[in-house]
């Protein structure tokens, strides 16, 4: 999924202003100018659109982990990912809003997209591991209208 469509999606979800995810961003150790989220924020056919990097978008994610779950100073800071994937997407937003499989198994059948256990499981694991599977675009938009259903009613 584009990374732009994640962060128009949580923007949205969690009713943030403008500024808020400069700050956000800067949780986790980037600064990007409130200009660039702008941009990021945009339709794709509007005039100064740009495409929002995996570096911007990993930081924003971790970032989220931190402003929603607070920073654990016990644990050193993990390192930020170089690619984002749509199963790292689903990883850190379970993380930051503290889901368990049973509440993704809600928020997903409310979506209209129903995963068995296995099948969810298999999401979150490494892919190196055989039983990983690829969290598709469909999948994450589904998630992602399901989480807003819940967190907005």
């Amino acid at each position: 999924m584009i990374n732009n469509d994640v962060l128009r999606s949580v923007r949205y979800m969690l009713d943030l202003p403008d500024g808020k995810l400069a700050g956000i961003t800067a949780l986790a150790g980037l600064t990007v100018p409130q200009a660039e989220f702008d941009a990021f924020l945009k339709k794709d056919d509007e005039a100064g659109y740009r495409d929002c990097p995996d570096k911007v978008m990993a930081h924003f994610l971790d970032g989220l982990v931190v402003h929603l779950r607070g920073r654990d100073e016990s644990r050193p800071p993990l390192p930020v990912a170089k690619r984002v994937s749509n199963n790292l997407v689903l990883k850190k937003l379970r993380v930051a809003f503290e889901l368990r499989d049973e509440d993704l198994h809600a928020i997903l059948a409310a979506a209209g997209f129903p995963l068995s256990k296995s099948e969810l499981t298999a999401l979150f694991r490494k892919p190196e591991h055989p039983n990983y599977r690829p969290c598709g675009d469909q999948l994450l938009r589904h998630f992602l209208r399901g989480l807003t259903q819940r967190l907005r009613s």
